[in-house]
């Protein structure tokens, strides 16, 4: 029979807690025997349930150095979208997760119809991903509208992990006081975006409208999401760094 480890063994191999190694103990996730009332673990079997959970690496895309994949490896992609998805609705308007290369980790949230036409047109995304990648390396400390391509607001919130920032959250979709924009100046949307001039006239009303004291309310809002995703980036690197603790631990 290969050693037994205690759970006092086994916290300093898992860091965790005790009442966790109980849980998972008990809920059969943890590979032990119990003897009376104390757990007792097998150091094969637990090893080969570590390599277990490093080979699923708790669905952390990695590269073969065992560094995260990309920035959209931080995050556990359908739940963040789910919460985007959620968040959007609720404040109803556009909300995306962007890189500091102003390409986007998730799929856009509540575009409105206006956004979902003009951005089929890969020139108009384009400008979109210049836009946000200008917005992720400005020097605004807190979020503020800009003026997007399509003639719409935007602001952004700073995704941290750490002392790094590492993505961006996007919000936009908002039509400006003045809108629909005079003819003029929708001929030089649709050409500065390569789209016709008729595409832009059939959906632009397919935009959100929002009071001044909404306009107002969004702005708190942005950086509070964004804080939030930062959150789940943050345990999601903790995890990996606990995974990786754990391999050399079980190589040992």
């Amino acid at each position: 029979m290969s050693e037994l480890l205690t759970t006092k063994d086994l916290q300093a191999i898992l860091q965790v807690d005790r009442t966790t190694i109980y849980r998972m103990a008990d809920a059969g996730r943890l590979p032990g025997l119990k003897v009376g009332n104390q757990w007792r673990f097998q150091r094969e079997q637990i090893e080969a349930w570590l390599q277990g959970q490093q080979q699923g690496h708790g669905g952390l895309q990695l590269l073969n150095g065992g560094e995260i994949a990309g920035v959209g490896g931080l995050f556990p992609l359908e739940c963040v979208q789910l919460m985007q998805d959620t968040f959007a609705d609720a404040l109803g308007v556009m909300i995306q997760v962007i890189d500091l290369e102003g390409q986007p980790i998730t799929q856009p949230s509540n575009p409105g119809g206006l956004a979902t036409a003009v951005l089929a047109s890969s020139r108009a995304r384009q400008r979109c991903f210049d836009l946000w990648m200008s917005m992720a390396h400005g020097p605004a400390l807190v979020p503020r509208f800009v003026e997007s391509p399509l003639g719409l607001l935007c602001a952004r919130g700073l995704i941290r992990v750490g002392n790094e920032i590492k993505a961006i959250l996007v919000v936009g979709g908002i039509a400006p006081p003045d809108w629909p924009p005079h003819e003029q100046k929708v001929e030089a949307i649709a050409r500065d975006l390569g789209v016709g001039r008729e595409l832009i006239d059939q959906h632009i009303y397919e935009v959100h409208r929002l009071s001044p004291a909404g306009e107002a309310s969004i702005l708190l809002f942005v950086q509070r999401i964004a804080d939030v995703f930062a959150h789940i980036a943050a345990e999601r690197m903790q995890l990996h760094e606990r995974l990786q603790r754990i391999a050399e631990i079980s190589r040992l």
